[in-house]
């Protein structure tokens, strides 16, 4: 149970300095995008940040660049915010469950105008 408080504390606070290193990012590849969760390994060695282009567009193989790219000068600025031992690898990934939903809502519209032309009018 202390592992995974201490797991989640600790994704929490890189949540945190990542939300506010991005926002001050000056790649332009890079641009808005909002952290949508970390997970943190057992050992803290590895941390999963799955992220958002702001408004869910953009260029989502150029922002995975430039955050590769970013990834060494984000990691060194998040030793200086979160007190760890050492500092987990970071591994971004585009999170694909905005996209997952949006799928899903238009299947669902989909299906009630289906519905809505199959059934026929009632006289008045």
């Amino acid at each position: 149970m202390t592992d995974n408080r201490r797991t989640g504390r600790v994704a929490a606070e890189i949540r945190g300095a990542l939300t506010e290193l991005l926002a001050d990012l000056s790649d332009p590849r890079v641009g808005s995008i909002t952290v949508t969760s970390v997970r943190v390994s057992r050992d803290l060695r590895v941390a999963w940040i799955d992220i958002l282009p702001l408004g869910g567009v953009g260029d989502r193989d150029a922002v995975m660049a430039g955050l590769s790219s970013a990834g060494g000068f984000l990691r060194s600025r998040i030793a200086r915010r979160v007190r760890l031992r050492y500092v987990p690898e970071l591994r971004f990934a585009i999170d694909r469950d905005f996209d997952t939903a949006e799928d899903l809502s238009a299947r669902l519209a989909r299906q009630e105008r289906t519905r809505a032309a199959d059934t026929p009018e009632e006289p008045a």
